[in-house]
């Protein structure tokens, strides 16, 4: 198991009895809809919710950051002050959520060691990120969890589990594991089951991670074991928080320093209920028109090759590039990065096509549509090319992302 670096770990799980108020969904989604961030506040209403320990990316540029992110550390203190937590046995969680589709996604919630992983471009560290690190985004995320006593994990890493071995056996071992949780997620979020492993499942899972572990690295020298699904940028920050201790303190006390592990959900990139979804662009800018003419140019439609939409006001027209869904996504980004440079504008990045449409019907606003990658790509690409370009795809619709929890003592 040492060579996947994937460990149980003691878990701090909510003594609320009202869950759905306690969990909410990662701070990183629904950043171009506020209101639905103003309906959870308002159905969370004054009962303890991880909605007061975490920083939704919606206001992350108001100018009170700072006083937000000190707001969250004392909530923090006082929730442990409280007795908000218990302290599981150290361990791991076997996870079953139930989606809006109906599918079921399985995971396993345990810890990563960070000095197995580098979000550098051309890491070749067992675990890697899937998509490529913006490290200028790193530094409120940095000050969020700096001085933080608790982590409350959002970051999926996946595993190239094509025979299933590892998760999927699981359900076979639920009667004899301890049932943890079993209700609703809020905003239509599906369905959440949790148990925690006995001894004896504990065991089953070391060595099926140990039999993983042997198979990939008898296939390369610097195997990809596990990858970095969702909350790159919230690995990162781990990561950059816990150079940063190194530093500052003697190896003797860092080495085994809570700092150093990150709390994470492994899921099996061949899971039934894993799916991508294409994470499409929206641009407001009051140029929408010449933008528009500018990608049509840039990206003239031409047959047999990776199509995408852009629509405004109405309009729409169909673009392409002759390569694959990573290197348009790349090629695109690139332009509208230098674009948004050199005009006045701004970014944003949404899950699904209702969304993007509804966001488009307003004025000044650009919506790009872009089509998706087969997962089956994803270890592959990343071990020929590096990470992918940044927001290739997402796990699953937003609806679908991580709801945080469970939390772990730094």
């Amino acid at each position: 198991m040492s060579n996947l670096g994937f460990f149980p770990t003691k878990l701090l799980m909510p003594t609320q009895n009202d869950l759905t108020r306690w969990s909410v969904i990662a701070c990183d989604q629904y950043t171009s809809d506020p209101a639905y961030w103003e309906r959870v506040e308002k159905f969370v209403g004054e009962t303890p919710s991880t909605l007061r320990l975490i920083y939704p990316e919606v206001w992350l540029d108001q100018s009170d950051r700072l006083q937000k992110i000190q707001q969250i550390h004392t909530q923090m203190h006082h929730y442990l002050e409280d007795n908000r937590f218990c302290t599981l046995p150290e361990g791991f969680i076997y996870l079953e959520r139930t989606l809006r589709s109906g599918k079921i996604r399985r995971g396993l919630l345990g810890c990563v060691d960070l000095e197995r992983y580098s979000y550098a471009s051309d890491s070749n560290s067992s675990l890697r990120p899937t998509e490529g690190t913006v490290e200028s985004r790193l530094p409120p995320r940095i000050q969020i969890r700096q001085g933080a006593p608790l982590e409350l994990p959002h970051i999926m890493v996946l595993v190239d589990d094509p025979r299933k071995t590892l998760l999927e056996p699981l359900v076979d071992w639920k009667p004899w594991m301890r049932p943890l949780y079993d209700f609703s997620l809020m905003e239509g979020g599906g369905h959440l089951k949790g148990w925690a492993l006995d001894h004896r499942s504990s065991n089953w899972v070391e060595d099926a991670m140990q039999m993983l572990s042997i198979q990939l690295y008898d296939q390369a020298e610097h195997p990809l074991c596990l990858a970095v699904g969702d909350g790159n940028h919230s690995l990162a920050t781990a990561k950059a928080c816990f150079e940063q201790l190194k530093k500052e303190l003697p190896r003797a006390q860092w080495e085994n320093h809570p700092a150093r592990f990150a709390l994470v959900e492994l899921c099996n990139l061949h899971d039934d209920g894993l799916t991508f979804e294409p994470i499409h662009r929206v641009v407001y800018t009051q140029k929408s028109e010449e933008l528009m003419k500018e990608l049509t140019t840039q990206f003239p439609f031409k047959e047999s090759s990776t199509e995408f939409q852009i629509f405004s006001k109405g309009d729409t027209k169909i673009c392409s590039y002759p390569g694959s869904v990573p290197q348009l996504i790349e090629k695109l980004q690139a332009f509208l990065d230098n674009w948004i440079s050199e005009n006045e504008g701004k970014i944003d990045y949404i899950h699904g096509q209702q969304a993007l449409k509804a966001l488009c019907d307003r004025p000044n606003c650009l919506g790009i549509l872009l089509p998706g990658m087969q997962k089956q790509e994803l270890f592959p690409q990343v071990l020929k090319n590096g990470p992918l370009p940044r927001k290739t795809f997402s796990l699953g619709e937003a609806w679908d992302k991580r709801y945080y929890l469970e939390a772990r003592a730094l």
